[in-house]
Protein backbone atom coordinates (compact mmCIF):
# COMPACT_ATOMS: atom_id res chain seq x y z
CA UNK A 1 0.00 0.00 0.00
CA UNK A 2 1.22 3.81 -1.18
CA UNK A 3 2.08 5.83 1.47
CA UNK A 4 -1.34 7.97 2.63
CA UNK A 5 -1.60 11.27 0.75
CA UNK A 6 -3.57 14.81 1.55
CA UNK A 7 -6.48 15.60 -0.25
CA UNK A 8 -7.80 19.02 -0.48
CA UNK A 9 -11.56 20.06 -1.85
CA UNK A 10 -12.50 23.83 -1.80
CA UNK A 11 -16.61 24.66 -1.74
CA UNK A 12 -16.96 21.33 0.01
CA UNK A 13 -20.36 22.26 1.66
CA UNK A 14 -21.90 22.76 -2.22
CA UNK A 15 -23.69 20.60 -4.22
CA UNK A 16 -20.58 19.25 -6.69
CA UNK A 17 -18.71 18.15 -3.32
CA UNK A 18 -21.67 16.67 -1.96
CA UNK A 19 -22.00 14.16 -4.84
CA UNK A 20 -17.81 13.88 -5.21
CA UNK A 21 -16.99 13.56 -1.93
CA UNK A 22 -18.18 9.92 -1.55
CA UNK A 23 -16.69 8.89 -4.71
CA UNK A 24 -13.33 10.35 -3.26
CA UNK A 25 -13.82 8.45 0.11
CA UNK A 26 -14.70 4.97 -1.19
CA UNK A 27 -11.76 5.43 -3.89
CA UNK A 28 -12.79 6.42 -7.22
CA UNK A 29 -11.05 9.18 -7.79
CA UNK A 30 -7.38 8.16 -6.33
CA UNK A 31 -7.70 4.54 -5.54
CA UNK A 32 -9.36 2.11 -3.28
CA UNK A 33 -6.28 0.96 -1.52
CA UNK A 34 -5.16 4.76 -1.36
CA UNK A 35 -5.29 6.36 2.53
CA UNK A 36 -6.23 10.10 2.54
CA UNK A 37 -6.46 12.70 4.98
CA UNK A 38 -9.27 14.67 3.32
CA UNK A 39 -8.94 18.37 3.82
CA UNK A 40 -12.19 20.33 3.28
CA UNK A 41 -12.58 24.41 2.52
CA UNK A 42 -15.37 26.68 2.19
CA UNK A 43 -15.86 29.82 2.99
CA UNK A 44 -17.02 31.32 7.07
CA UNK A 45 -20.70 31.24 6.36
CA UNK A 46 -20.54 27.35 5.11
CA UNK A 47 -18.55 26.25 8.60
CA UNK A 48 -22.00 24.96 10.15
CA UNK A 49 -23.37 23.32 6.71
CA UNK A 50 -19.76 21.82 6.13
CA UNK A 51 -19.35 20.55 9.43
CA UNK A 52 -22.96 18.45 8.54
CA UNK A 53 -20.33 17.32 5.82
CA UNK A 54 -17.82 15.94 7.93
CA UNK A 55 -20.55 14.41 10.31
CA UNK A 56 -22.35 12.87 7.35
CA UNK A 57 -18.60 11.59 5.88
CA UNK A 58 -18.13 9.63 9.33
CA UNK A 59 -21.42 8.32 9.57
CA UNK A 60 -20.96 6.65 6.29
CA UNK A 61 -17.58 4.81 7.08
CA UNK A 62 -15.81 4.74 4.02
CA UNK A 63 -12.30 3.08 4.12
CA UNK A 64 -10.21 5.14 2.61
CA UNK A 65 -10.44 8.12 4.53
CA UNK A 66 -7.45 8.65 8.10
CA UNK A 67 -8.86 11.58 9.12
CA UNK A 68 -11.53 14.43 7.68
CA UNK A 69 -10.67 17.64 8.31
CA UNK A 70 -13.09 21.11 7.96
CA UNK A 71 -11.62 24.21 7.17
CA UNK A 72 -12.31 28.08 6.48
CA UNK A 73 -8.75 28.99 5.80
CA UNK A 74 -6.92 28.48 3.11
CA UNK A 75 -3.12 28.20 4.86
CA UNK A 76 -4.55 25.60 6.75
CA UNK A 77 -6.58 23.74 4.42
CA UNK A 78 -3.71 23.08 1.92
CA UNK A 79 -0.79 22.57 4.24
CA UNK A 80 1.13 19.81 2.98
CA UNK A 81 -1.55 19.09 -0.07
CA UNK A 82 -0.95 16.46 -2.37
CA UNK A 83 -4.06 16.80 -4.67
CA UNK A 84 -6.34 19.91 -4.41
CA UNK A 85 -9.48 20.24 -6.25
CA UNK A 86 -10.57 23.69 -6.26
CA UNK A 87 -14.38 23.91 -6.31
CA UNK A 88 -15.77 26.42 -5.01
CA UNK A 89 -16.36 30.02 -6.57
CA UNK A 90 -19.48 32.40 -7.31
CA UNK A 91 -21.69 30.76 -9.40
CA UNK A 92 -22.86 32.90 -12.77
CA UNK A 93 -26.31 34.10 -11.86
CA UNK A 94 -29.15 34.99 -15.13
CA UNK A 95 -28.20 37.79 -16.50
CA UNK A 96 -24.77 37.59 -15.07
CA UNK A 97 -22.06 37.99 -18.19
CA UNK A 98 -19.49 35.84 -18.29
CA UNK A 99 -16.51 38.94 -18.15
CA UNK A 100 -18.28 39.83 -14.72
CA UNK A 101 -18.19 36.23 -12.98
CA UNK A 102 -14.83 36.27 -13.77
CA UNK A 103 -14.23 39.70 -12.44
CA UNK A 104 -15.93 38.47 -9.33
CA UNK A 105 -13.91 34.51 -9.25
CA UNK A 106 -10.49 36.59 -10.10
CA UNK A 107 -10.02 37.37 -6.40
CA UNK A 108 -10.83 33.94 -5.25
CA UNK A 109 -8.02 32.05 -7.35
CA UNK A 110 -5.88 34.19 -6.35
CA UNK A 111 -5.85 34.18 -2.63
CA UNK A 112 -5.97 30.42 -3.35
CA UNK A 113 -2.59 30.37 -5.58
CA UNK A 114 -1.19 32.29 -3.01
CA UNK A 115 -2.03 29.99 -0.40
CA UNK A 116 -0.78 26.53 -2.29
CA UNK A 117 1.88 28.49 -3.09
CA UNK A 118 3.13 28.75 0.46
CA UNK A 119 1.85 25.46 2.40
CA UNK A 120 1.39 22.72 -0.22
CA UNK A 121 3.82 20.53 -1.46
CA UNK A 122 5.93 21.44 -4.50
CA UNK A 123 4.46 18.60 -6.49
CA UNK A 124 0.87 18.90 -5.94
CA UNK A 125 -2.01 18.13 -8.69
CA UNK A 126 -4.24 21.22 -8.83
CA UNK A 127 -7.49 20.28 -10.59
CA UNK A 128 -9.77 23.65 -10.70
CA UNK A 129 -13.20 23.31 -11.35
CA UNK A 130 -14.84 26.24 -10.55
CA UNK A 131 -15.84 28.77 -13.85
CA UNK A 132 -14.79 30.34 -15.47
CA UNK A 133 -12.27 26.89 -14.84
CA UNK A 134 -9.55 27.36 -17.53
CA UNK A 135 -8.89 31.13 -16.71
CA UNK A 136 -9.17 30.47 -12.91
CA UNK A 137 -6.46 28.04 -13.00
CA UNK A 138 -4.51 30.36 -15.46
CA UNK A 139 -4.54 32.93 -12.24
CA UNK A 140 -4.08 30.67 -9.24
CA UNK A 141 -1.14 29.23 -11.59
CA UNK A 142 0.28 32.79 -11.67
CA UNK A 143 0.44 33.47 -8.15
CA UNK A 144 1.48 30.27 -7.14
CA UNK A 145 4.98 30.80 -9.10
CA UNK A 146 6.88 27.89 -7.45
CA UNK A 147 4.86 25.08 -8.32
CA UNK A 148 5.16 24.29 -11.41
CA UNK A 149 2.82 25.17 -14.15
CA UNK A 150 2.34 21.99 -16.00
CA UNK A 151 0.66 20.80 -12.54
CA UNK A 152 -2.68 23.01 -12.37
CA UNK A 153 -5.05 22.10 -14.77
CA UNK A 154 -8.96 22.68 -15.55
CA UNK A 155 -12.08 20.18 -15.71
CA UNK A 156 -13.08 19.44 -19.20
CA UNK A 157 -13.45 15.66 -18.68
CA UNK A 158 -17.04 16.68 -18.30
CA UNK A 159 -17.47 17.60 -22.14
CA UNK A 160 -15.31 14.60 -23.24
CA UNK A 161 -18.09 12.48 -21.24
CA UNK A 162 -21.01 14.43 -22.18
CA UNK A 163 -19.24 13.93 -25.85
CA UNK A 164 -18.61 10.15 -25.33
CA UNK A 165 -22.35 9.62 -24.38
CA UNK A 166 -23.72 11.45 -27.58
CA UNK A 167 -21.58 9.48 -29.53
CA UNK A 168 -22.44 6.36 -27.73
CA UNK A 169 -26.37 6.72 -27.86
CA UNK A 170 -26.11 7.49 -31.43
CA UNK A 171 -23.89 4.50 -32.59
CA UNK A 172 -25.72 1.97 -30.09
CA UNK A 173 -22.99 1.12 -28.02
CA UNK A 174 -21.79 2.07 -24.06
CA UNK A 175 -19.87 5.16 -23.59
CA UNK A 176 -16.72 3.00 -22.89
CA UNK A 177 -16.50 1.96 -26.05
CA UNK A 178 -16.32 4.86 -27.52
CA UNK A 179 -12.17 6.54 -27.16
CA UNK A 180 -9.97 9.62 -28.15
CA UNK A 181 -12.85 12.26 -28.65
CA UNK A 182 -11.41 15.25 -27.73
CA UNK A 183 -12.23 18.35 -26.20
CA UNK A 184 -10.26 21.45 -27.32
CA UNK A 185 -9.68 24.81 -25.84
CA UNK A 186 -12.58 26.42 -23.34
CA UNK A 187 -14.81 25.32 -20.81
CA UNK A 188 -17.36 27.23 -22.50
CA UNK A 189 -20.03 27.49 -25.32
CA UNK A 190 -16.87 28.05 -27.31
CA UNK A 191 -15.03 24.66 -26.56
CA UNK A 192 -14.72 22.40 -29.61
CA UNK A 193 -15.49 18.65 -29.44
CA UNK A 194 -13.87 16.45 -31.74
CA UNK A 195 -14.67 13.29 -32.76
CA UNK A 196 -12.36 12.83 -35.98
CA UNK A 197 -9.77 11.32 -33.95
CA UNK A 198 -12.06 9.26 -31.79
CA UNK A 199 -13.00 4.92 -32.06
CA UNK A 200 -15.78 3.10 -31.45
CA UNK A 201 -15.37 -0.72 -30.39
CA UNK A 202 -18.52 -1.75 -32.06
CA UNK A 203 -20.46 -4.84 -30.55
CA UNK A 204 -19.13 -7.08 -33.33
CA UNK A 205 -16.02 -6.55 -31.57
CA UNK A 206 -14.18 -4.51 -34.34
CA UNK A 207 -13.29 -1.14 -34.19
CA UNK A 208 -13.40 1.51 -36.41
CA UNK A 209 -13.92 5.21 -36.87
CA UNK A 210 -16.52 7.38 -35.49
CA UNK A 211 -16.29 9.81 -38.19
CA UNK A 212 -17.03 6.01 -40.19
CA UNK A 213 -19.71 4.52 -37.98
CA UNK A 214 -21.69 7.40 -37.14
CA UNK A 215 -21.62 8.24 -41.05
CA UNK A 216 -23.13 11.70 -40.51
CA UNK A 217 -20.70 14.85 -40.67
CA UNK A 218 -23.23 17.61 -41.00
CA UNK A 219 -24.36 16.19 -37.27
CA UNK A 220 -21.13 15.72 -35.85
CA UNK A 221 -20.23 19.08 -37.25
CA UNK A 222 -23.45 20.79 -36.27
CA UNK A 223 -25.53 19.85 -33.43
CA UNK A 224 -23.88 17.02 -31.98
CA UNK A 225 -21.11 20.37 -31.23
CA UNK A 226 -24.09 22.82 -30.18
CA UNK A 227 -25.83 19.63 -27.91
CA UNK A 228 -21.96 19.57 -25.93
CA UNK A 229 -21.31 22.98 -25.56
CA UNK A 230 -24.85 23.87 -24.49
CA UNK A 231 -25.43 20.85 -22.17
CA UNK A 232 -25.06 22.33 -18.60
CA UNK A 233 -27.53 25.06 -19.56
CA UNK A 234 -29.95 22.10 -20.76
CA UNK A 235 -29.40 20.66 -17.44
CA UNK A 236 -29.82 23.85 -15.68
CA UNK A 237 -33.23 24.35 -17.65
CA UNK A 238 -34.31 21.06 -16.98
CA UNK A 239 -33.25 20.67 -13.14
CA UNK A 240 -32.89 24.29 -12.32
CA UNK A 241 -30.04 23.34 -10.76
CA UNK A 242 -26.61 22.77 -12.65
CA UNK A 243 -24.84 19.69 -13.33
CA UNK A 244 -23.18 18.26 -10.35
CA UNK A 245 -23.76 14.61 -9.93
CA UNK A 246 -22.15 14.34 -13.56
CA UNK A 247 -19.22 16.77 -12.88
CA UNK A 248 -18.39 14.83 -9.64
CA UNK A 249 -18.32 11.83 -11.68
CA UNK A 250 -16.29 14.01 -14.05
CA UNK A 251 -13.68 15.57 -11.43
CA UNK A 252 -12.89 11.89 -10.28
CA UNK A 253 -12.37 10.83 -13.33
CA UNK A 254 -10.02 13.07 -14.24
CA UNK A 255 -8.20 12.63 -10.95
CA UNK A 256 -7.75 8.88 -11.31
CA UNK A 257 -6.69 9.22 -14.65
CA UNK A 258 -4.00 11.82 -13.06
CA UNK A 259 -2.71 9.25 -10.73
CA UNK A 260 -3.05 6.50 -11.83
CA UNK A 261 -2.49 6.89 -15.70
CA UNK A 262 -4.15 6.14 -19.12
CA UNK A 263 -4.36 3.25 -20.96
CA UNK A 264 -2.06 2.64 -23.93
CA UNK A 265 -3.45 3.66 -27.00
CA UNK A 266 -5.74 5.85 -25.30
CA UNK A 267 -6.26 9.76 -24.93
CA UNK A 268 -8.46 11.64 -22.46
CA UNK A 269 -8.86 15.66 -22.36
CA UNK A 270 -7.48 18.16 -19.74
CA UNK A 271 -7.17 21.48 -19.91
CA UNK A 272 -3.56 22.23 -19.80
CA UNK A 273 -0.89 24.83 -19.48
CA UNK A 274 0.02 25.59 -23.72
CA UNK A 275 3.45 24.70 -24.39
CA UNK A 276 2.62 26.06 -28.29
CA UNK A 277 1.41 22.88 -29.22
CA UNK A 278 -1.03 22.78 -32.35
CA UNK A 279 -0.03 26.39 -32.93
CA UNK A 280 -1.87 27.54 -29.77
CA UNK A 281 0.51 30.09 -27.72
CA UNK A 282 1.82 29.76 -24.38
CA UNK A 283 0.45 31.56 -21.26
CA UNK A 284 -2.80 30.08 -21.87
CA UNK A 285 -5.16 27.01 -20.01
CA UNK A 286 -6.43 25.35 -23.03
CA UNK A 287 -7.70 21.59 -23.74
CA UNK A 288 -5.42 19.15 -25.49
CA UNK A 289 -5.68 15.58 -25.82
CA UNK A 290 -3.31 14.34 -23.24
CA UNK A 291 -2.30 10.99 -21.76
CA UNK A 292 -1.01 10.60 -18.09
CA UNK A 293 2.56 8.06 -17.28
CA UNK A 294 3.74 8.39 -13.40
CA UNK A 295 1.71 11.04 -12.88
CA UNK A 296 3.45 13.01 -15.64
CA UNK A 297 0.73 14.31 -18.57
CA UNK A 298 1.75 14.89 -21.56
CA UNK A 299 0.06 16.66 -24.80
CA UNK A 300 -0.82 13.89 -27.66
CA UNK A 301 1.16 15.66 -30.88
CA UNK A 302 1.02 15.35 -34.36
CA UNK A 303 -3.01 14.62 -34.72
CA UNK A 304 -3.77 15.85 -38.01
CA UNK A 305 -5.96 18.98 -38.15
CA UNK A 306 -8.31 19.87 -40.56
CA UNK A 307 -9.83 23.34 -41.87
CA UNK A 308 -12.65 23.06 -39.91
CA UNK A 309 -11.24 21.99 -36.54
CA UNK A 310 -8.71 25.06 -37.12
CA UNK A 311 -11.36 27.36 -37.23
CA UNK A 312 -13.08 25.55 -34.19
CA UNK A 313 -9.89 25.62 -32.16
CA UNK A 314 -8.76 29.33 -32.79
CA UNK A 315 -11.72 30.66 -32.06
CA UNK A 316 -11.94 28.74 -28.57
CA UNK A 317 -8.07 30.11 -27.75
CA UNK A 318 -8.78 33.94 -29.16
CA UNK A 319 -11.45 33.67 -26.14
CA UNK A 320 -9.10 32.49 -23.86
CA UNK A 321 -7.21 35.20 -24.46
CA UNK A 322 -9.51 37.58 -23.78
CA UNK A 323 -10.23 36.49 -20.98
CA UNK A 324 -6.86 36.44 -19.95
CA UNK A 325 -6.74 40.42 -20.28
CA UNK A 326 -9.38 40.95 -18.07
CA UNK A 327 -8.04 38.47 -15.49
CA UNK A 328 -4.87 40.27 -15.49
CA UNK A 329 -6.07 43.93 -15.25
CA UNK A 330 -8.09 42.35 -12.35
CA UNK A 331 -5.84 40.71 -10.34
CA UNK A 332 -3.17 43.86 -10.61
CA UNK A 333 -5.90 45.72 -8.65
Amino acid sequence: MSEPITVCVTGAAGQIAYSLLPMICRGNAFGEKQMLYLNLLDIEPMAAPLEGVVMELHDSSFNCTLEIRAFTDPMLAFKDADAAILVGAVPRREGMERKDLLARNASIFKVQGQALDKVAKKSVKVLVVGNPANTNALIASTFAPSIPKEQFTALTMLDMNRARSFVAQRAQVQPQQVKNVVIWGNHSKTQYPDVTHGTITTNTGTTASIMSVINDTPYLQGDFISAVQNRGGAIIKARKLSSAMSAAKAIADHMRYWFQGTAEGEFVSMAVMSDGSYGIKPGVVYSFPVTIKDGKISIVQDLPIDEFSREMMDKTYDELVQEKEVAMQVTAQ
